[in-house]
């Protein structure tokens, strides 16, 4: 069974991705009437906003769970400028960027993948850290900064198995307060939760007998 929600108004498309959903709850909150929390049955309603009003939630919805395509001719989401992955304080790893998780193509442009190794649903966070205590610091390591010769483009993520990340194409790494990690083409991030030099992988995966299935 599939895990996307599909509902239309006349203006206007949401697909909701259970499965990647991390409950930020910034649609429930910003927009009750849109998303409407704790019902029965139906609980998505585009029509209670306008196609900008809509994708304005969906930009805001860290996961990339909540997509859109517009219905009344408006301009559909587009790629951002700079490829970015945030690394959050004791939390995943935030993407932003033309997206291809798992060898999904037009993923979507926002996805949150696990950093903890405590996910039930790998490679996407569940919000495992918060039982599991996970803590690492989201002013982590720098790495490598050669300017990218483009900062934007296709990303290609694929979860190696009981591995890291493997991450291919021009990222920019970045704190939670936004200071910039790395400029690179190419890495490894740990989702295992016990590197000693995170956001990066260096083997521990093997040592400690991390499964990633």
């Amino acid at each position: 069974m599939s895990d996307v929600e599909i509902v239309r108004s006349k203006d206007v498309e949401i697909q909701f991705h259970g499965k990647r959903c991390i409950h930020s709850r910034h649609c429930v909150l910003d927009r009750p009437d849109v998303f409407v929390p704790n019902v029965e049955g139906e609980w998505i309603h585009p029509e209670a906003a306008s196609a900008d009003e809509v994708a304005e939630i969906a930009h805001n919805c860290p996961s990339g769970a909540i997509q859109y395509t517009r219905l009344d001719g408006g301009k559909q989401e587009t790629p951002p400028v700079v490829n970015l992955v945030h690394v959050r304080e004791d939390g995943p790893y935030a993407f932003h960027a033309e997206l291809e998780i798992e060898g999904e193509p037009n993923f979507g442009y926002r996805a949150t993948l696990c950093r903890c190794g405590a996910s039930k649903t790998k490679p996407f966070c569940d919000k495992s850290h918060d039982a599991a205590g996970f803590k690492a610091t989201g002013e982590a390591n720098s790495g490598e900064m050669a300017t990218l010769a483009e900062r934007n483009g296709p990303l290609k993520v694929t979860p190696t198995h009981n591995g890291p990340l493997k991450v291919e194409g021009s990222l920019e790494i970045v704190s939670g307060t936004g200071k910039t990690l790395a400029k690179t083409s190419k890495v490894w991030l740990c989702r295992c939760g016990h590197s000693s030099n995170k956001p990066f992988c260096d083997g521990t995966h093997k040592k400690i007998g991390f499964v990633s299935e």
